[in-house]
């Protein structure tokens, strides 16, 4: 395993996609050390952040101790392997990921799991905006892996999500899942508005509250239980709403019916 213990506390981004369990396979400490990253607009080497440190253990294959908020892409392109941040990290964590499992126990930054195909990343804190959505004037998310958040998550998350599943432990900002075409989120506490907005395909799982559904979106039936993956089901009753429809879309939006007492009304259009 290899060990990495920031030198200091970073005050401006660090670019280091060079922390991935595939680019460190083989290599010496030495090597590792040598090997190029960016602060701010200077050029330095990964050895000059960070303590480098081998052990005899083989999981977790990369270990980050201490300040790694402003540290991004971590993990990037990482197809095999685990890495554990024991703190914060930064943006872009995860980004093309297709495979093995990324552990953070604190927050990650905004786009983290951007074009993300496979694989697991965990959160055991809050998540910024953008979360597995793609970068403003691309249309490409998430396509496939599971992303698991303890805390909340912020803005336009899942946003034009192609496949995979989100899940949600606290709440998420406005524009949840926005575009999206295939995939699930669910979401165990409260939404902001417009979940769902211009969506095309996949499902929104609300099991805690949201102040109301565009109008976009008509509501078809109620449901006493959704299917998350192939280890979760839901139970409910559910509020099942089809949409959006200004998109000519068939994605699902299910609302918990216990936690959203304000829609009862939506049953007479049954």
């Amino acid at each position: 395993m290899i060990i990495l213990i920031s030198k200091r506390k970073f005050d401006v981004p660090v670019q280091a996609a060079c922390i991935s369990p595939d680019v460190f396979k083989g290599k010496t400490t030495a090597e590792i050390a040598n090997m190029p990253v960016t602060e701010g607009n200077r050029n330095l080497k990964l050895g000059d952040l960070f303590e480098i440190q081998e052990d005899n253990l083989e999981t977790p294959y990369i270990t980050i101790n201490g300040d790694a908020g402003k540290v991004k892409r971590i993990g990037s392109n990482m197809k095999t392997g685990e890495i554990v941040v024991n703190g914060d990290c930064g943006m872009h964590t995860g980004e093309k990921m297709a495979g093995g499992k990324i552990t953070v126990n604190g927050n990650i930054g905004g786009w983290s799991g951007n074009d993300m195909k496979g694989g697991l990343i965990e959160v055991h804190g809050d998540a910024g905006d953008y979360l597995a959505s793609p970068y403003r004037g691309t249309a490409t998310g998430m396509k496939g892996g599971v992303i698991i958040v303890d805390g909340k998550v912020g803005s336009d998350s899942g946003c034009y999500l192609h496949g995979g599943v989100l899940k949600i432990k606290g709440g998420a900002g406005r524009f949840l899942g926005y575009h999206m075409s295939d995939g699930v989120i669910l979401v165990d506490k409260e939404v902001d508005v417009r979940p769902g907005a211009c969506m095309t395909g996949g499902k929104i799982v609300i099991t805690g509250t949201v102040e109301e559904v565009m109008p976009s979106f008509t509501i078809d039936s109620v449901k006493p239980k959704v299917k998350i993956d192939d280890t979760t089901n839901v139970a409910g009753p559910f509020y099942v709403f089809l949409g959006d429809l200004a998109e000519h879309g068939t994605g699902k939006i299910f609302v918990n019916k216990a936690c959203n007492p304000q829609m009862k009304f939506y049953e007479k259009y049954l």
